[in-house]
């Protein structure tokens, strides 16, 4: 029996799913899912200090008794822009039971392309400019990233790309449930 037709199946089968692969990670990223890791487990979520677009400065200390929703994104980053109505929503849904988002945009063109681009997407939340030393100790290196900080300034998940809408809500609502 000749196992060329197989080999030559098997090869052509590799390319298809590489392709598949690669067109995912390249035109329409994949959505990605967290575990709440335990309460146990969480480390502290690194402090900042920085203002917000409307000059108000915003420390992440302001925030203890309130779940945070923390979303490092840009302006250029499709992902980013697909998560932003997400983010949106749950600020609307959930602001009342404790939940504060907080964009933090790593534009290196500053405000003069997040305000517009705040006012044209009707971005409810607060959005800060982050910088290199926010950005380090977060050890954000692409984007988007969330991170979902529970009442007591603790990291409880990380997504490291475009966050599965339905699982991010489903984290959220269990940590809005706890003290």
């Amino acid at each position: 029996m000749n196992s060329a037709p197989s080999r030559n199946y098997s090869v052509r089968l590799f390319a298809v799913v590489f392709s598949l692969i690669v067109a995912s990670a390249v035109f329409g990223q994949a959505n990605v899912t967290a575990v709440l890791q335990s309460p146990q487990e969480r480390k502290p979520a690194p402090s900042f200090t920085l203002q917000d677009s409307a000059g108000k400065t915003v420390s992440l200390e302001n925030f203890r008794g309130r779940v945070v929703l923390l979303d490092f994104w840009a302006t250029w980053c499709h992902g980013c822009k697909t998560e932003i109505p997400y983010f949106s929503d749950f600020e609307r849904r959930y602001a009342g039971k404790g939940l504060t988002v907080i964009g933090v945009s790593q534009d290196s063109d500053g405000w003069k392309v997040v305000k517009p681009y705040i006012r044209k997407a009707s971005i409810p939340y607060r959005i800060v400019l982050g910088n290199d030393a926010m950005a380090q100790k977060y050890g954000i290196e692409n984007m988007p990233v969330t991170l979902l900080i529970d009442r007591q300034g603790r990291i409880a998940a990380t997504y490291v790309g475009v966050v599965d809408r339905g699982n991010t809500q489903t984290n959220l609502e269990a940590m809005l449930s706890q003290p």
